[in-house]
């Protein structure tokens, strides 16, 4: 649970792209590498944990932390493998996905959905070098390190870019902020983002995957299919349980004075409480 709350601890600045390289509160920040199989990696630290598939080919990472952290993360990567990433994936736009774009993208290929390139585009504080490069609509594959990676956009869940990235052997899953392990998730609705899209897009990689997949969420510890549908199973009973309270026409006073189903009652963290989430769940479901 420490390693979960950790990684979530910078979450309260998600949207933010463009950070001061010299801030305090990343000091004391350390990149941890969990090595999953042969050649892939996840590393935790502060914001969206980064997926590293490592081998003959050269580096390839799945997002990059906030921009502080650029050094510290290439440093861990130097530990694993020397060279510089030729690839990045983003797997959505917010900036603690994001915000080693800027470094990496000065010796490798950033690339990311279409709406990725238009959300960073229109931040005037993020530099060409930031930008993604290959842009693609419904997803693309990449054959790297004997492995092939098939990033898949599924439509608007987190964002209305959000992309996941499976191992074809079925071995690994990034799940980017479409997992969150054990906590309430952040459904960026004025991105674009969508409740009931993201529980579908939850129940279709759970169709995806096998029992002993490994998966990296977007924050918290290294899951399992049995977390996974934990948490599909705590997004319908949250659906549903506002579905039916707004069918009888309570208020959303009423609806917190009642609060969510007891089973999910500790699922509330830092950034989404309980009672963020059932702002979410409200405004977009009314």
């Amino acid at each position: 649970m420490k390693k979960i709350i950790k990684s979530f601890f910078m979450l309260s600045a998600l949207t933010a792209t463009n950070i001061n390289a010299h801030d305090d509160r990343f000091k004391n920040v350390v990149i941890e590498p969990v090595k999953i199989t042969q050649n892939a990696y996840m590393f935790t630290g502060a914001g969206g944990n980064i997926g590293v598939s490592a081998g003959k080919d050269g580096l390839l990472i799945i997002d990059d932390q906030f921009a502080p952290l650029a050094e510290k993360v290439a440093k861990a990567l130097e530990d694993i493998q020397s060279g510089h990433p030729r690839f990045v994936i983003n797997t959505h736009y917010h900036g603690d996905h994001t915000g080693g774009n800027a470094h990496f993208g000065q010796h490798g290929t950033i690339m990311a959905h279409h709406n990725v390139l238009k959300r960073l585009s229109a931040d005037p504080k993020v530099s060409p070098e930031a930008l993604p490069v290959i842009t693609y609509d419904q997803g693309i594959s990449i054959h790297y390190n004997d492995d092939t990676l098939d990033v898949i956009h599924l439509g608007a869940g987190h964002t209305d870019g959000d992309s996941i990235v499976l191992w074809r052997d079925k071995s690994v899953v990034h799940m980017g902020d479409l997992f969150f392990r054990d906590r309430f998730p952040y459904v960026d609705l004025d991105a674009g983002g969508t409740v009931k899209g993201y529980r579908d897009h939850v129940a279709t990689v759970l169709g995806m995957i096998k029992n002993d997949t490994k998966i990296i969420p977007g924050h918290g510890a290294l899951a399992t299919k049995a977390d996974l549908m934990t948490f599909k199973r705590m997004l319908d009973e949250s659906i549903d349980w506002m579905q039916s309270s707004i069918d009888k026409r309570m208020t959303l006073s009423e609806i917190k004075t009642q609060g969510v189903p007891k089973e999910w009652k500790d699922w509330g963290w830092q950034f989404i409480s309980e009672d963020r989430w059932i702002d979410t769940l409200y405004q977009d479901l009314s």
